[in-house]
């Protein structure tokens, strides 16, 4: 054991310290390397829903945790789907409500989430040589909002979700209103 000894110290009761945010996306271009547009998971966590929750929660967790989209887990580490702030405040409740008869406070998760074998998924190391122009291209050949990045099997473990890539992201690191380029722009 070292004879340094690390200080602590405390704050005055009026002082006020914000938590440590990630780091804001700086603007990018159509050339800047698309890792720049991933929210990284190996950097920050992932906002988790279970399938079971009432839609007004999960839209009161977004809002809590200022994203506009949750990763769904039933079974813990393992990922169910996506469900975005447009599936809650869409046309997707809506569409359950006529269809099944129900009342929307009776909505949950799992009637308006994207199943996982639905969303679209890019290779994390063919991401690390693309550009932020392929990322909208690919947007463009989809249709889709959101993007997972999977990170392969290696030695040290099994494939897992690197981080996921929103068209809205892209949009705002660009600097475009979220209305001047839509996925087929």
């Amino acid at each position: 054991m070292s004879a340094f000894t690390l200080k602590t110290f405390r704050f005055s009761e009026d002082t006020c310290i914000p938590q440590a945010q990630p780091k804001q996306g700086s603007a990018v271009t159509l050339a800047s390397p698309a890792l720049n547009v991933m929210t990284d998971l190996a950097l920050v966590r992932a906002a988790t829903v279970d399938p079971d929750t009432l839609l007004d929660k999960a839209e009161q967790t977004m809002i809590q945790q200022g994203v506009r989209s949750l990763f769904v887990v039933s079974d813990f580490p393992c990922v169910a789907g996506l469900v975005t702030a447009a599936d809650v405040m869409g046309e997707k409740p809506m569409r359950q409500v006529t269809q099944r008869n129900l009342q929307r406070q009776d909505l949950r998760v799992t009637d308006v989430m994207t199943r996982l074998s639905q969303l679209d998924a890019l290779d994390y190391n063919e991401l690390k040589s693309a550009n932020v122009g392929d990322v909208i291209a690919a947007f463009k050949k989809v249709g889709h909002t959101h993007f997972l990045v999977v990170q392969a099997a290696t030695t040290q473990g099994p494939a897992r979700i690197r981080g996921v890539i929103s068209i809205t992201q892209v949009k705002r690191q660009m600097g475009q209103a979220v209305h001047a380029m839509s996925a087929e722009a």
